[in-house]
């Protein structure tokens, strides 16, 4: 579970998003950092037993800075009002799929993963292995358990092309997921859940509910 204070600082971050507010209270900064560790650490050890290259993470290894890089954004608070988790094969700069917790008090916490706007080539090597192992990939996010969790993969704006690309027929059965410029399934985690002794198992069985898509998608990537 992760601790009240953890919460607490990050809703008073919203509301108070400067360097001065940052650095008055940079220690509760640092426990709050230190609890969201801690969690990153038994979350990889135990999604490490499903998942081999999980294993060997560091928290450091996937967790994000707070600093927010406002060169080029009309949004110009200095810090992220979240912290998040990326597990993923190489770490959280790696091209490979992988699982991702988002902590943001105020009903905005999520789970889940996939693959988000990949490189170009990337997209081609998925969508060649969608067509290909069709069969295996619907298979994946028709399961039960995944349909139970997930329900759907996210097809929000900007993530999926308004027709078939180049070198696919409009009826292959597989083209609304060829379609899609990224591969994620999330589900929400609310508030009260945060602090509950019930939270890594809960982020431990989504996590292993995705895995077959994560190892679909990365095997795709090793051809």
């Amino acid at each position: 579970m992760l601790q009240k204070t953890t919460l607490s600082f990050l809703k008073e971050l919203k509301k108070n998003n400067t360097k001065e507010w940052f650095d008055t209270n940079r220690k509760r900064y640092e426990s709050a950092k230190a609890d969201f560790a801690a969690l990153t650490q038994t979350v990889i050890q135990q999604l490490g037993k499903k998942d081999p290259f999980v294993a060997a993470l560091l928290p450091k290894d996937c967790m994000f800075r707070m600093n927010r890089d406002v060169r080029f954004s009309k949004n110009k608070d200095p810090y992220k009002t979240n912290m998040g988790m990326y597990l993923s094969r190489g770490g959280k700069k790696s091209v490979f799929s992988g699982y991702y917790f988002h902590l943001e008090p105020g009903g905005n916490s999520f789970m889940g993963g996939g693959l988000y706007m990949p490189e170009p080539d990337v997209i081609k090597k998925i969508r060649q292995e969608i067509d290909y192992n069709w069969e295996a990939f619907h298979k994946i996010i028709s399961n039960k358990k995944f349909k139970s969790i997930y329900q759907v993969l996210q097809r929000e704006e900007g993530m999926v092309l308004s027709r078939e690309p180049k070198g696919y027929e409009k009826d292959n059965p597989a083209i609304e997921y060829i379609k899609l410029k990224s591969w994620v399934a999330t589900a929400p985690i609310t508030d009260q859940l945060l602090t509950s002794d019930q939270l890594v198992k809960e982020i431990i069985g989504a996590f292993e509910t995705l895995h077959p898509m994560i190892t679909f998608l990365n095997n795709a990537l090793e051809e």
